[in-house]
């Protein structure tokens, strides 16, 4: 395959990574519960909450859907290696994951791609055609969609401390992450398992539609590159249209609903997490359908060396953020919009690290340490 498609692969790729940064900004200075709840200590300011409407109709799971996606593309490429091979390489990359979720950050989402990587890679192994593997995508992305309306009619889930925290709840979070330690290790690790309890019941299947999706993009050619540049387009803006006629309104009822937790966590949350998939491949679509043209030929050629990346500029953002809001104490001193004016400086540092390290390097450092650790166990 031409080197000019992965090229494509991997600035789309760096594209979503930037992406979601967005949204994780919030979840390194803000409480857990603020980066679903915007009124999470009572009706928020018309800035705070301008801010995050706008976040949860443009960003809100867009990019980690994408990400999702591309994820499952590269499965996809990597589908012709041995079995032995791709196990021992998610095996690590979710070890990587379950470090950096209890050590670093509860944000992470390494360890579950990792898992949920494996059980996606065995299904793309067993289906030959790019139609199969969509309908499979598909009838999994729904079934996950399903359980969470489902959970919404059980009994005792009409509270839930992350989402509406009490005072305590709120000093003891910023306790711990201020103060770091075996008490964060503790807290984190316990998240960690939570975690992956929702994703085997509930997320995982989401999380597995939507790689198989990506892979299927990729078999069928379209994340290659392969459409007309007209096509991308019309199918990027119609894509974005569809997912606004959903994302909007459901983003309304949340407000006109005061945030009820079964509402607006659960019921509202299918719609909108339908329409972050739709804006998702609407983004792809018109990153394709523009990116490549020659005014972009730039910023394709910089969003390609953050996508080869991925996974050091991933960390790096990880240890940034978390020098600044836990280390230096910048946890909770900043609202939404102070956040978002730092994205695009994290940014810098992602561009920079990527071209300097890439000028003499072949790969990110993290990826070169994947791949040795993933040989030491299996044979290319």
């Amino acid at each position: 395959m031409p080197s000019r498609r992965f090229e494509q692969l991997d600035s789309a790729r760096g594209l979503a990574l930037l992406g979601i940064l967005v949204m994780n900004i919030g979840g390194f200075g803000l409480p857990k519960s603020a980066y679903m709840n915007p009124a999470y200590l009572g009706m928020p300011s018309f800035s705070d909450g301008l801010v995050w409407s706008l976040l949860s109709t443009f960003v809100q799971g867009t990019f980690l859907a994408m990400f999702a996606m591309l994820f499952g593309a590269g499965l996809q490429l990597l589908s012709k290696r041995s079995a032995g091979w791709n196990t021992s390489r998610l095996f690590w990359l979710a070890l990587l994951g379950f470090c950096h979720s209890v050590y670093l950050w509860d944000g992470d989402i390494l360890l579950t791609y990792g898992l949920v990587g494996l059980g996606s890679m065995v299904i793309i192994r067993t289906t030959s055609t790019s139609r199969s593997l969509m309908r499979t995508g598909i009838l999994l992305y729904i079934i996950g969609l399903a359980i969470m309306l489902w959970l919404g009619f059980q009994p005792g889930s009409g509270f839930s401390d992350d989402w509406t925290p009490s005072p305590n709840t709120l000093n003891y979070e910023t306790t711990w992450k201020l103060d770091g330690g075996e008490l964060a290790h503790a807290v984190r690790l316990e998240m960690t398992l939570m975690t992956q309890f929702s994703v085997i019941f509930q997320y995982g299947w989401e999380l597995t539609g939507l790689m198989l999706i990506g892979a299927a993009l990729l078999h069928n050619g379209w994340l290659l590159g392969n459409a007309s540049l007209i096509d991308y387009r019309r199918q990027g803006w119609i894509l974005f249209t569809l997912s606004l006629l959903i994302h909007i309104p459901a983003m309304l009822m949340q407000w006109w609903t005061k945030w009820d937790f079964i509402i607006a966590g659960y019921y509202l949350q299918v719609p909108k997490e339908l329409a972050a998939t739709l804006q998702g491949l609407a983004y792809l679509a018109l990153w394709y359908g523009y990116g490549q043209s020659i005014n972009m030929s730039k910023a394709n050629a910089v969003l390609s060396r953050i996508g080869r990346m991925t996974l050091s500029n991933y960390l790096l953002q990880t240890l940034i953020c978390t020098t600044l809001f836990y280390h230096y104490g910048w946890y909770r001193h900043f609202d939404r919009l102070e956040l978002l004016a730092m994205v695009p400086v994290i940014w810098c540092v992602n561009i920079l690290f990527s071209l300097l390290w890439l000028k003499y390097f072949k790969q990110g450092p993290i990826e070169w340490l994947w791949r040795r650790l993933t040989s030491l166990v299996a044979v290319e």
